[in-house]
Formats: structure tokens, sequence, C-alpha cells
């Protein structure tokens, strides 16, 4: 009976967490400048997106996208950065074409922040704010700038962990430096964005970075210099080529690609990917299968029927009665003995009254086991879980004489 309980606790905790993130919603975020933004032209072709693209409208307002609000997920139209002058940009197709190659069960969400003309030192989270206020006299950019309420970095991440509720990040695609062509710390400065973002939003550490060159033509082209050194800087970071790609837009500078250069460059960024991830893009095991391994997985950690009786008629000993089990998951995460909870910084608090030989799991939302904590405890105890774990819904189970618990925690 008492497997029965704790399983059934266990497969409560996950039905409370379970909703999100789903696996096979795969999420890129797309960052950088006037290109990452777009400037072709949106055609008819461009206007039919398969429902299994998905964009995160990031920005304020949204009059430009039908149905776009700040945080809202969409239909993948373009445009995707903003309202401000955005078009048709790499992003577009990356997506398109993840989504054409990927198995039916996968969906493609992107989240895009993107402001023309700005450095990278936009993307500073410790030095922003010193770069937006030497653009005070170029309106065009402060209004792009106002459209990520004053601090792109900081939406970007807002955003992104907004996505980890529904979905599970899986790359970076980055298209900037045209404006930063003649600083010989650009591939360093892109570093450090790239590795706060990871800390910020709790990612693993081969989280795939891909950067676009520039037009081999017109006044940026010194920038592929840099572009060429950010391998350098990273394992995890690629160079996307745009050899070939030389009808630039007449913007007199050859800046901007074309809107079929766009179509293109964003199937060269989807094929680097896809190359780059390799079996991380097949599909998880659906949610049947994974409600059915997390009960598995929670009848191995869980006691004979017999001791189920016996506690019973002894609340501190565990969980009472079956009818109190069916009331909801506290029940199982509070005993006269000890407690397992979460603390505000997300790390799992496991109180014990007296030494305790404990077996202590932490499962994944599929019920694969991911960390043994076993020990012997006593007193309470932090389980750090954040930085230590992938960004995701866990629970934790905790079992030992007199003292029986499961908890659902989110890692950040």
């Amino acid at each position: 009976m008492k497997k029965i309980l704790l399983g059934a606790a266990f497969a409560m905790a996950l039905s409370q967490v379970n909703a999100a993130p789903d696996p096979n919603f795969h999420i890129y975020l797309a960052f950088g400048q006037s290109n990452m933004e777009g400037q072709g032209d949106i055609g008819n072709q461009d206007r039919s997106v398969d429902e299994r693209f998905q964009l995160l409208w990031s920005a304020d307002g949204g009059s430009c996208n039908q149905g776009a609000s700040k945080g809202k997920w969409i239909k993948a139209t373009p445009p995707l950065a903003h309202c401000q002058g955005a078009k048709l940009g790499p992003a577009d197709y990356f997506g398109r074409t993840m989504v054409e190659k990927a198995d039916s069960q996968i969906k493609v969400g992107i989240i895009s922040v993107a402001v023309a003309g700005c450095s990278i030192k936009l993307f500073d989270k410790d030095n922003y704010k010193s770069y937006v206020s030497s653009q005070q006299g170029q309106s065009w950019m402060i209004q792009r700038i106002n459209a990520y309420g004053g601090n792109p970095y900081g939406r970007l991440i807002e955003m992104a962990k907004k996505a980890q509720e529904d979905g599970v990040i899986k790359g970076i695609i980055f298209h900037q430096g045209e404006t930063d062509a003649g600083d010989g710390n650009w591939p360093s400065a892109v570093k450090k964005v790239y590795d706060n973002i990871i800390k910020d939003l709790g990612l693993e550490n081969d989280i795939p970075f891909l950067a676009g060159e520039v037009l081999r033509t017109g006044v940026s082209k010194g920038a592929n210099n840099n572009i060429a050194k950010l391998p350098q800087q990273s394992k995890n970071f690629y160079v996307v080529s745009s050899e070939g790609f030389n009808q630039a837009l007449g913007d007199g500078q050859n800046v901007h690609f074309t809107s079929q250069e766009y179509r293109d460059f964003g199937k060269r960024y989807a094929e680097k990917m896809i190359e780059v991830l390799g079996d991380k893009l097949k599909p998880a095991a659906t949610a049947e299968s994974s409600s059915s391994a997390a009960e598995s997985s929670s009848s191995e950690v869980a006691s004979s029927s017999s001791e189920a009786k016996s506690s019973s008629s002894h609340s501190h000993h565990g969980v009472s009665s079956s009818s109190e089990a069916g009331t909801g998951i506290a029940q199982a995460n509070h005993f006269a003995g000890g407690a397992l909870t979460v603390n505000k910084a997300g790390n799992v608090q496991l109180s014990i009254a007296k030494a305790t030989q404990l077996t202590v799991k932490i499962h994944s939302s599929l019920g694969k086991e991911v960390l043994d904590l076993s020990g012997n405890y006593a007193g309470t105890n932090t389980l750090v879980l954040q930085g230590r774990l992938p960004a995701g819904r866990y629970v934790v189970s905790a079992q030992g004489e007199g003292f029986k618990a499961v908890k659902a925690v989110m890692v950040k």
C-alpha cells in the first residue's frame, strides 16, 4: 500500500510541474543588430508559417504583428523582433528550416531581440546603461531600445526564463559586429555576453552559439575578421558563412542583405545548428511514457505495502493514510520527524529531527534519475540544485527510517 501511496505522491508532484516544460518544444534565442532585426521586404511567401514554428514576442507593443503582445507565444510570422522597422531576417527561415527538418513531434520557438546600429556593449549587462546614455542623440536607436524596456539584454533573459516554463533552450543565433568592426576586443566581449546568458538562464555549458558573417563587401566587411576569431573564444562558437551573398540592399553602404539572402542565410544557420546538435534534436519520450517512467521510478524508492498499514495509524512514520495522500502533495512532504521544502533560492531544504541514513534521489520530469544525494542527514540540510543541474523541472524523493517525502522543484 505504501508503495502505491508514495508512487501517487510522486505522480502528483510531476502533475504540478510537468505541464511544462515540453522537452519537444525546442527554443532558440536570436539577438544582434539590424541584420538580425531583418531589413528585407516581407513577401507573400513569408506570411505563411507552419503552426509548429512559434515566436515569443519580446517587445513592447505588437501592432505590426497580429496577436502579438509581450510574453505571448504566437505563430512566427515576420517581423520577429519589434515594430520599429524590423522586417524579414535570418531568424525567420532559421526557424522554418528547423521545423521542416525536425521530427513531426518537435515544435520550434524563437525569441528575437535586436537593435539596429548597436554595439555589443548594449548587451553587456554590467555596462549597458553608459552605452545607452552615449546614444541619446540617436533617436531611432533609443526608440528601438525602449521597445525592450530600455534594457535589451534584460528583456532577452526575462523572455527566455518565461520560455523555459514551456520548452527547452537548445541554442543561440547571433548577427552583430558591423558597428564594432574596428574593435579588437569584440570577440571577448561577445564571449562575456554568452557566459552571462548561460549563467543567468542556468543552461548547460554546451549550448551552441552561431554567429553569421557580415557582407563581404561594403563598409563593415572588416567585421568578418573579428567574427572569424569567435571559435577561439569557446568550443561552442561557430561561424555561419555569408559567402555568395553580394546583392546588398540599396542602402549605399552594402550593409544589409536582400530578402532572398536572408531566407538563404536563415537556412544556413539551421543547417549548422542541425549539424552541431545532432542527436539532441531527436524527440523525447511522450508525456504518457514519461508518466509511466516516473511512476516506475517512484516505486523503486517506495517500501513494501505491509509497512503502509502500520503507518496509517502512526502519522509520524510517513503518509498517514490513502485518504490523506489524495488531498494533495503536501501530505507527502511534512512529517513529525522532518520536512522537505523548497527555499527562496530554489534549492531544496531537507530537515530531519535525528541523524538518519536517507536515500535521496533527484529525478527529471521524465522519471530519469539524474542525481543521487543519499547519505547520513541530521538537522537542516540544503540540497543545492541551482547551477548543478540544467534548467528544468525535477522531483526530489527522500526516504529512510521514519521518513518519506517527495517534492517538486524548478531549477532555473
